[in-house]
């Protein structure tokens, strides 16, 4: 009876998230931040998901293990497929959301290079534009 009350929660919980990062693409403004509830609000649903199963499955081994292993290479994969997504988006034209307070890549990015710096280069003073 527990294990049924424990996945139905996770179940449940996993479902919710979904359908939040469901939401979160209809109702967020611009890639970005679609891109931000989608990888965040997915992830952890599927993740939830899976652990459900696995609760539920617990007898066999197996099936608790692949359960396992889907929860870490989702909870893997999902952030950094978001952000290189996300950075391809940016580097193609992408518009921002107009919303938007401060570009940190636009600071950084040369675009007759096409190379991103790390750290935002400084200004020389003796140097002109």
């Amino acid at each position: 009876m527990m294990t049924e009350i424990i996945t139905s929660l996770l179940l449940l919980l996993g479902a919710f998230l979904m359908l939040l990062s469901g939401i979160g693409i209809i109702r967020m403004p611009d890639l970005l931040t679609r891109m931000h509830a989608t990888s965040k609000a997915g992830a952890l649903g599927i993740g939830l998901m899976a652990c459900g199963f696995a609760v539920f499955y617990n007898e066999h081994t197996s099936l608790v293990v692949r359960g396992l292993a889907m929860v870490g290479f989702v909870i893997v994969t999902a952030p950094v497929a978001a952000h290189v997504l996300a950075r391809a988006g940016y580097f193609v034209g992408i518009k921002l959301w107009e919303g938007t307070i401060k570009d940190v890549i636009k600071e950084r990015y040369d675009l007759k290079t096409h190379l991103l710096r790390s750290a935002p280069r400084k200004r020389d003073p003796d140097q002109e534009d």
